[in-house]
C-alpha cells in the first residue's frame, strides 16, 4: 500500500509519517487491498484538538475513517480500529456472498447426480379380485393398509378404496 500525506495547518513530519504507515500497514493482512493501492491520510489541526481522515479505496469498496482526538496518535489507533473494522465486515459480508454460492452449485452438482444415477423402483404384481365395495373395505382393514385394489363386481373395472386422513373412506374408480 502506498501512502499520500496531506497536512492541514501542520506540516506532517517523517516521524509522523512513519508512524502513521506503519499502523496503517497492519491492515495488509487483508487480502482486500493490493500493493498499489494509494492510502490517503489526511492531519489537520485544529485549536483544542488533532483530526485523522484515512481514505483507502479497496476492490470492493471504500474504506473511510475520521477520528477527531487531542493526541494524534490516540486518533490513528482509532482510525485504524476503524478501519480493521470495515475490513472484516466487508470480507465477512463476501464468504457469506461466496458460501452462498458455492452452496447453490453444490447442490446443483448433487441433483445431478442423482438424475445420472438409477433410482431402484420396486415393483409388485397384484391379483385382483372381484368384491363390491363393502368386501373390498373389509379386506382393507383385515391386511391392515391404507388402500386396496379390487375388480368392482358391478362395473367390472378397476378400483381403488383407500382411508382419507380426515376419516372415512374415499373410491377411486378407473375408466
Amino acid at each position: 500500500m502506498r501512502f499520500e500525506f496531506i497536512g492541514k495547518n501542520i506540516s506532517v513530519t517523517d516521524t509522523m509519517k512513519e508512524k502513521i504507515e506503519k499502523k496503517l500497514s497492519i491492515l495488509d493482512k487483508y487480502l482486500l487491498i493490493e500493493e498499489d493501492t494509494l492510502a490517503r491520510v489526511v492531519v489537520r489541526v485544529y485549536p483544542d484538538a488533532q483530526k485523522l481522515e484515512v481514505t483507502i479505496p479497496t476492490k470492493v469498496g471504500l474504506l473511510r475513517s475520521e477520528v477527531q482526538e487531542n493526541d494524534l496518535y490516540t486518533a490513528l489507533d482509532q482510525a485504524v480500529d476503524k478501519l480493521e473494522d470495515q475490513l472484516r465486515r466487508q470480507k465477512t459480508r463476501l464468504e457469506k456472498r461466496h458460501r452462498d454460492s458455492l452452496a447453490q452449485a453444490f447442490i446443483e452438482e448433487e441433483a445431478i447426480r442423482e438424475e445420472a444415477e438409477d433410482i431402484p423402483v420396486k415393483t409388485k404384481s397384484i391379483h385382483t379380485d372381484r368384491l363390491d365395495l363393502d368386501e373390498a373395505i373389509m379386506q382393507m382393514e383385515l391386511i391392515g393398509h391404507t388402500f386396496f385394489i379390487y375388480e368392482d363386481e358391478e362395473s367390472g373395472k378397476i378400483s381403488v378404496v383407500y382411508r382419507r386422513n380426515s376419516g372415512g373412506y374415499g373410491l377411486i374408480e378407473v375408466n
